[in-house]
């Protein structure tokens, strides 16, 4: 959108604006108009940019300090993927052990959203348990999601701490609060709907979650992260049932038809189907709850052989319960476990330093080895593609320097001048939160497009005035040149700054949790990108701009 933005506003310039010129202001009288405040405006820019001239060293100086104070703040900067949107809808993960029944997940998701909706601004609630048939989540019945959608007019900060406090009186779930829009975009990024992910490798499961309980015990410890948990891969309670080969043979009865017969009993199975009426339905066979509610029931469950006579299914197999993982998942061939975690009022790069110092404390054997996911990851990813594309980008903006001011040295002046801009966008973070963003970048693009138009027209009007107006190089050059661009500069800085100032006053407000980043960072970026053009660039032309001079050294 900026792109397309800066391209079609270049194409008004050209062509629409020159034509209402022409339209508009062909019989203006031509007798030239100055504003009253110029002229007050030109003095006292003079008298601040005269002591300035003669001391190039204080200019370099000073831009150096600018610098090396962004330099060293820039680390300090937390960062993160997406801000905390401050929507009115919000999801809760809602997962009790796995085994646990459907009657117990709907009492505890219905008690839930009853005492939700005696919250002051809750205006409803849903949920649903387990998995429809064929969805895109493979869960089992003990996980479950709670949906409220909360009143504009209520406390959004106040609200949610209610809310969250209601959810954290349910013990022995894994639940979170979030956000609707932030939970989905997570999902699609990253795969999990928390900012920390870490996956363990491995191949023995015992192992696997013996490491996921240590790293999930040192996680606890730490400041930063909460809901900290450990994957849903435990032992559930199973029938095992092995078909005695020698005995089943005896009555005629193969091992399919008892797995058919007892899948048909104990589970279900689809027998086939219905079309009427253009629908179809699935036609599934299952025996009443009271036949299998035991395991005597299964020990008695008949059996039907060739000759139409049953058997009891213990004639014919020995039956047990075992201990069996609910769940084996796996990743680039290996098994894997999860542990997740939310931020507790820290930026993400923040608690992903802590994330890191804690798996550099602990051992894993050989072939186990952990790595960091979830929002992180893709931070990172995109951080290493956008600095790709600035290196390329930052080499054809230098093209393009030289070839508008035909002299390197030029060129790189206006180059460095552009640096203030991210130098006064990195500082205004640092002193309003201290996190980069979404929003922080797009920020960051934005104010550089400004600093660049605001000196390429500073050091172009100095050619120009060499040029075609035939002054000579030297202070009284860079003076005029200076005072007669100082209003365009400082009009084009103030306009787009005003524009902003109410989304950076406001604060991080529902709605504008992009925009305020993005205002913080384009009125820092315009302060110092002005300052640098304005006072900084003027003696350094001066030191160096003279192409006369270069040419007779070459």
């Amino acid at each position: 959108a900026y792109v397309i933005a800066v391209l079609v506003s270049g194409f008004i310039a050209m062509t629409v604006t020159p034509a209402l010129s022409y339209m508009l202001l062909r019989k203006a009288p031509l007798d030239k108009r100055q504003s009253p405040i110029l002229p007050l405006l030109h003095r006292g820019y003079s008298r601040a940019l005269k002591p300035v001239m003669g001391r190039p060293a204080f200019a370099i100086g000073a831009f150096a300090l600018l610098a090396f104070s962004g330099i060293g703040v820039y680390p300090q900067l937390g960062q993160e993927l997406l801000p905390d949107f401050k929507e009115r809808d919000f999801l809760m993960h809602w997962l009790g052990k796995p085994g646990t029944s459907h009657p117990e997940m709907v009492r505890i998701s219905e008690l839930a959203c009853q005492e939700l909706l005696t919250i002051d601004g809750v205006n409803n609630c849903g949920s649903h348990i387990g998995q429809a048939l064929l969805m895109d989540e493979v869960y089992g019945i003990y996980f479950g999601e709670n949906w409220i959608s909360v009143d504009p007019s209520v406390d959004y900060d106040e609200t949610l701490a209610t809310v969250q406090a209601t959810v954290d009186g349910y013990p022995g779930l894994v639940r979170d609060v979030q956000t609707y829009l932030k939970e989905r975009i997570r999902e699609v990024l990253t795969g999990s709907s928390h900012p920390i992910v870490i996956r363990i490798y491995g191949e023995d499961m015992d192992t696997l979650r013996r490491k996921a309980a240590e790293i999930e015990e040192a996680l606890r410890a730490e400041d930063g992260l909460k809901e900290v948990h450990t994957e849903l891969l435990v032992d559930i309670p199973q029938v095992d049932i092995k078909v005695d080969l020698d005995l089943a043979a005896a009555y005629g009865v193969k091992p399919g038809d008892v797995r058919r017969q007892a899948g048909y009993m104990l589970a279900g199975e689809e027998a086939g189907d219905i079309h009427t009426v253009n629908r179809t339905y699935d036609v599934n066979i299952w025996s009443l709850p009271e036949n299998r509610d035991s395991l005597t029931d299964i020990y008695n469950l008949p059996i039907e052989t060739p000759s139409g006579e049953r058997v009891a299914l213990q004639e014919i197999a020995s039956i047990e319960i075992v201990p069996t993982a609910n769940a084996v998942n796996r990743e680039n061939l290996a098994r894997r476990i999860h542990i997740d975690a939310e931020l507790d009022g820290v930026a993400l790069s923040t608690a992903v330093e802590t994330v890191e110092e804690v798996l550099e404390g602990i051992e894993f054997p050989v072939g186990y080895y952990p790595e960091l996911l979830g929002e992180f990851s893709e931070q990172q990813e995109a951080s290493r593609n956008l600095l790709r594309i600035s290196l390329l980008s930052g080499l054809l903006v230098l093209i393009l320097l030289y070839v508008s001011y035909n002299s390197l040295r030029l060129a790189v002046l206006s180059f460095f001048a552009l640096s203030a801009a991210l130098v006064g966008g990195v500082l205004a973070a640092w002193g309003t939160g201290g996190v980069l963003s979404l929003g922080s970048l797009v920020g960051f693009l934005t104010v550089l497009g400004i600093a660049a138009r605001n000196g390429i027209m500073l050091i172009n009007h100095y050619q120009h005035l060499e040029d075609k107006e035939g002054m000579a190089f030297g202070p009284d050059l860079v003076l005029r040149g200076a005072r007669e661009r100082v209003a365009p500069i400082l009009m084009t800085a103030l306009t787009t700054g005003l524009a902003l100032v109410p989304l950076a006053i406001s604060g991080s407000i529902p709605g504008h949790e992009i925009e305020h980043p993005m205002a913080i960072v384009i009125l820092g970026g315009l302060i110092t990108s002005t300052l640098v053009n304005l006072f900084i660039v003027p003696p350094v032309y001066l030191l160096i701009g003279d192409r006369h001079k270069t040419a007779v050294a070459a």
